[in-house]
């Protein structure tokens, strides 16, 4: 029976995989071919008539009639929606609004079609069917499986059912994996975080668990939590066949090290790109770290420097004429009734056939108080860096700027929590600083133009990141650190929660 699993799975993920390879030289015809499709579906709603969708035949066309939107911009057609109104933004009515936390425009309201939820299900299952053609791997699929997310409780609001991305997916998984599925819809239910955990602990301790998946720092407490329940020195006892660790919408390699720890040995990783909006990219190789963009999956990219956004006019781009190593802010449109919506994520690609993208940050997650204009990408990279080359386990950070010290020039201040104790803080915010100077010219030049002292380290106590996210309503789910900020509102709050 488990030869028969096991030649299935392979021939399937041939089958997939192979198919998919075939189209990857052809994925500018295929944008070309979804926009069309997206445009001659949607010419009849409120937004095509307004928009004079039937006027638009290519992408310059789109441009002109479709301004860019963030949010906000949508959110009155959203309203209308929840009223009951039918044909808006897409003909009919979404089956789900996915409610977001949202990073730049607080709670937001995503709507998702009957038509646009098989790309977040299938472009789940193919980053697993590429690394099953890559590697041959099967066994993980004799185990249980658990994905450390936000409660599938669901509300309606006018025939329309509302809730988080995750808990909107679980009811989606396919049957045949469901028995594989942990934890259980009661557990998954609890809208406690810290008691859900602990009920999740319960729930898996026992049990053959193969997969785990989930933000890093919310998996790292379940990881911490169950150890401490079974006093394990690390999850390679506990659970003997864990090989395999799956994460999206946060970079993984400043956990590297902690997990390593924690499982007790390397293990494979995949990375998604989920989101509200759609199922943008994941990894479709252990041997590169990019992301293969889901170009044929209903939804249509366009990608817009991130240095020029705030241009009047600034020219959208789409997979024509990208070019790699330049950093885009992602604009999508959708079969959910996204119109040039601005994600607020920014990306770069690093192959164009097939299109494979990093994300780079977000948009409006930088710092910029004098011209460095330091992105999430650098500072993940110099973190990471720094707890490779110095083997210290880093749980948790931020980097704000400190615009008006006491004493001394501005600076950037990284707040850490480190794992690791008797940590050398000024050999440590030298070996960060000396990274960041490599990764951002502008911050190097005002370095040594004087304008900026070098960087200090602010030590948070262990558990602290995780006690702030609490008592503001954001622990666990969905809900991230912010991996910096160009203002001090986020470590303002999290000041009490440092070491004095």
């Amino acid at each position: 029976m488990l030869f028969l699993k096991r030649f299935f799975a392979i021939a399937f993920a041939f089958f997939v995989v192979n198919k998919i390879k075939r189209s990857f030289s052809k994925a500018p015809e295929l944008q070309k071919k979804t926009l069309k499709n997206l445009i001659k579906k949607s010419k009849n709603t409120s937004f095509g008539a307004e928009h004079k969708f039937h006027l638009i035949k290519n992408h310059k066309d789109f441009v002109r009639r479709v301004p860019v939107r963030d949010y906000e911009q949508i959110k009155k057609y959203i309203t209308r929606i929840k009223k009951g109104e039918l044909d808006v933004l897409w003909p009919g009515k979404p089956k789900y609004l996915a409610k977001t936390s949202g990073t730049t425009s607080g709670i937001k309201q995503i709507p998702i079609t009957n038509v646009s939820m098989p790309n977040h299900i299938l472009s789940a299952r193919n980053a697993l069917l590429f690394y099953i053609y890559e590697t041959r791997k099967t066994k993980f699929l004799n185990g249980k499986t658990i994905f450390i997310q936000g409660t599938p409780t669901l509300r309606g609001i006018n025939g329309i059912l509302e809730g988080r991305l995750s808990g909107i997916v679980a009811h989606h998984v396919p049957k045949y994996l469901r028995k594989n599925n942990l934890p259980t819809l009661k557990t998954n239910s609890i809208e406690d975080w810290e008691l859900k955990v602990d009920q999740i602990c319960l729930e898996t301790i026992n049990e053959n668990m193969t997969v785990i998946g989930g933000i890093p720092s919310w998996v790292q407490m379940y990881f911490e939590n169950i150890l401490k329940k079974t006093k394990k020195k690390n999850l390679s006892e506990l659970f003997k066949e864990f090989n395999l660790y799956i994460y999206g919408g946060v970079n993984f390699q400043p956990y590297k090290n902690i997990f390593k720890k924690l499982i007790g040995k390397q293990i494979d990783t995949i990375e998604y790109y989920p989101a509200s909006e759609g199922f943008f990219a994941y990894q479709n190789s252990r041997l590169d770290k990019s992301l293969l963009l889901q170009y044929d999956s209903g939804i249509y990219y366009e990608f817009i420097k991130a240095d020029e956004f705030n241009n009047e006019n600034a020219k959208r781009y789409n997979l024509d004429n990208v070019k790699i190593e330049i950093n885009y802010v992602l604009i999508i449109s959708n079969n959910a009734g996204l119109w040039a919506y601005n994600t607020g994520d920014t990306v770069k690609f690093t192959s164009l056939n097939p299109p494979k993208i990093l994300v780079t940050g977000r948009y409006k997650h930088f710092i910029s108080a004098f011209g460095e204009h330091v992105i999430s990408e650098e500072v993940e990279g110099a973190i990471a860096e720094l707890s490779e080359s110095k083997k210290i386990n880093i749980r948790e950070f931020t980097v704000a700027p400190m615009t008006n010290p006491k004493k001394g020039l501005p600076h950037h201040e990284w707040w850490i929590e480190f794992e690791s104790k008797n940590i050398n803080l000024s050999s440590m915010a030298l070996i960060l600083d000396e990274s960041m100077q490599q990764k951002n010219i502008y911050y190097k030049d005002l370095i040594m133009g004087g304008i900026l002292k070098n960087l200090e380290i602010i030590v948070v106590k262990k558990g602290g990141f995780n006690n702030y996210m609490k008592s503001i309503g954001k622990l666990g789910g969905q809900n991230k650190v912010p991996k910096l900020s160009n203002n001090r509102e986020f470590v303002n709050g999290l000041n009490s929660f440092i070491t004095r």
